[in-house]
């Protein structure tokens, strides 16, 4: 298994590009770099999400591509790559070619795909979910044979491969560190304890993620695996302000936009001073999460991102390192 910045906890962002232009979105890389973050990733659809589907919207690998060429130190990642919207041995190939771009900074997060509009209309296959997570952990094996063996061979009940060439092999040794995205306890679980460097999820509220670090202990259990090998990160919603009078503020101004109660609000995110969010994170820190990425929609709340990396990230270094 890929080793993914051991002991080192990161911060750094995700941020959809929808709605967006490419040169506010590489503004928006290029900060969080100068910012001194770890980590950048991209989403992997076609259509605007969680929001008006009628706009634009960039293709996730191919800008990620770019986002690499145009960045020198950050980690260049993807949540998520939808498994069924292209075929295994091609994914290998593309993260492949962006890691020899990125000069081995790309970490590839593959999930099962769940947009149904997307799939209705491009006419892909909107399989079951179930059928959907079988093979996303058929890819994921291929995935990993692509990057390391000189010729793969594989039948599976989804992907067959004969004698498959992936040449150069990535930059990155022994792999390229391999992201399962998802929460779902019987299977997506399973695959990430098969076959993962790490898992990503979205923060939730304490004892919630705690069930779900249960579920892939018992299944890393269950195939003989470790699980402090699987790296564990969270993409979180936040809010950061340097006094309460502005948290509470802002936080009224979501509850109005999203119909809902500030303390619903509270609970799926980290929303405070600094000092709060320090707080707020430090008992993930101590349940083994090790990446947090900020969720950023563009124009980007660039408060929230600079306090996030001059206030918040060192802090829960420093105490977490006690």
């Amino acid at each position: 298994m890929a080793q993914i910045f051991d002991g080192q906890i990161r911060f750094g962002i995700h941020s959809g590009p929808q709605h967006t232009t490419f040169a506010e979105y590489l503004e928006l890389w290029r900060a969080t770099e100068d910012l001194g973050l770890d980590w950048a990733s991209v989403f992997d659809h076609f259509l605007p999400i969680q929001t008006d589907p009628e706009g634009p919207c960039f293709e996730g690998l191919t800008l990620l591509s770019a986002m690499a060429a145009h960045t020198s130190r950050i980690r260049c990642g993807i949540l998520v790559v939808g498994n069924t919207y292209r075929n295994p041995a091609v994914l290998a190939n593309i993260a492949t070619t962006i890691d020899h771009v990125s000069g081995g900074r790309l970490e590839l997060g593959v999930g099962a795909g769940w947009y149904e509009m997307e799939h209705e209309e491009y006419g892909i296959p909107f399989h079951t979910v179930g059928r959907r997570i079988r093979m996303l952990g058929e890819s994921a094996q291929i995935l990993r044979s692509l990057w390391t063996e000189h010729r793969t061979t594989f039948e599976g009940r989804y992907y067959h491969m004969e004698d498959a060439l992936c040449e150069p092999k990535p930059l990155q040794e022994p792999q390229i560190p391999l992201w399962i995205g998802g929460a779902g306890e019987r299977l997506t679980l399973r695959v990430a304890a098969e076959s993962a460097d790490g898992w990503n999820t979205f923060f939730v509220p304490l004892e919630e993620y705690r069930h779900k670090l249960d579920a892939l202990v018992a299944h890393c259990r269950v195939v003989g695996r470790d699980p402090g090998e699987i790296r564990k990160s969270l993409v979180v919603q936040a809010m950061i302000r340097t006094s309460a009078a502005e948290v509470d503020a802002g936080l009224e101004r979501l509850a109005r936009e999203r119909n809902a109660t500030v303390e619903a609000i509270r609970s799926r995110g980290v929303y405070g001073t600094p000092a709060d969010c320090v707080e707020q994170l430090l008992p993930y820190v101590e349940a083994g999460v090790g990446d947090f990425i900020l969720g950023v929609r563009l124009p980007a709340d660039m408060q929230t991102l600079e306090l996030l990396a001059t206030k918040v990230a060192p802090a829960v270094r420093e105490r977490a390192a006690r």
